[in-house]
């Protein structure tokens, strides 16, 4: 079997830009269909299946930043703690590494998922009107709103997904003697994401409800940290509430994980062939 190579830092930036981007892009409407399904005012009131590419400019925009961000972090944690350990691969280097890649990406990711979902529900009609709306209501925090929240679901998120896709394609390279193509990658891509996507959906669902409240001037926020939320949620419409958007997200990120790590595998190999990296 040939030698894994690991992916240089500039390799990773512009490999997961690339894949970001074209899963954010390509996936919106099955997105903007998850956001409404997890409103708290219910999927037709948040717009239902009318104008499912709202915020889609502003979720590119942030896209190729964030992804960047995630892998060159994933891969230079994965280089040090390889290295640290003697060269050997270890299930927890993929578990920390991408952890660690997830709240950096967490920083870019924040802000724009705001601006995005508002759009998505109908609360503003374009970008700008989201970003002046959320700066009234808060000033530069109000787009860091649910920060907590998010990095609480992508850890667990990536601790899941990236230990069950380096496992898999380690044994599927194994099994055919040689490094697994960029379509191969991409499955492994895929079943790691499903699994990963369905078992974190609760934290998805208070995620997104803490990032989409915008009470009115002198009215409390109801939705004020991640167990608070749950407990809230769980309370008032039902334990099966927590899984609103369940379909739509693990559709989303079995398709997406298809095209983002088959993307991302083709422009790692297509960089290192043509020799910009070596």
């Amino acid at each position: 079997m040939a030698a894994k190579r690991d992916s240089p830092f500039s390799m990773a930036l512009v490999a997961g830009g690339i894949a970001g981007t074209t899963v954010d892009v390509s996936l919106h409407p099955l997105d903007t269909l998850r956001v409404r399904l997890q409103d708290s005012r219910g999927f037709w009131k948040a717009g239902g299946f009318h104008g499912t590419y709202k915020g889609i400019v502003t979720a590119a925009i942030g896209s190729t930043p964030g992804a960047a961000a995630f892998f060159s972090t994933y891969e230079t944690g994965k280089t040090v703690l390889k290295k640290s350990s003697g060269g050997k691969e270890k299930w927890w280097h993929h578990a920390t590494a991408s952890s660690c890649g997830e709240v950096a990406a967490c920083f870019v990711r924040v802000p724009t998922a705001i601006v995005t979902q508002r759009q998505q529900v109908g609360q503003y009609a374009s970008a700008q009107e989201a970003v002046k709306g959320t700066y009234r209501s808060g000033g530069i925090g109000a787009f860091y709103i649910g920060f907590l929240t998010l990095v609480a679901r992508e850890i667990p998120f990536a601790f899941i997904q990236f230990p069950i896709y380096e496992n898999l394609k380690l044994r599927w390279s194994t099994y055919q003697g040689s490094q697994i193509g960029p379509v191969q990658g991409a499955v492994c891509g895929s079943i790691a994401g499903a699994v990963a996507g369905a078992i974190t959906t609760p934290l998805d669902v208070c995620k997104t409800r803490i990032m989409l409240e915008n009470p009115a001037e002198g009215f409390a926020r109801r939705y004020t940290g991640t167990v608070t939320t749950l407990k809230l949620i769980a309370a008032e419409e039902g334990a099966t509430a927590l899984c609103k958007g369940i379909q739509p997200r693990v559709i989303w990120i079995t398709i997406g994980g298809f095209v983002f790590f088959g993307a991302y595998e083709t422009v790692t190999k297509t960089l290192w062939n043509v020799g910009i990296w070596r």
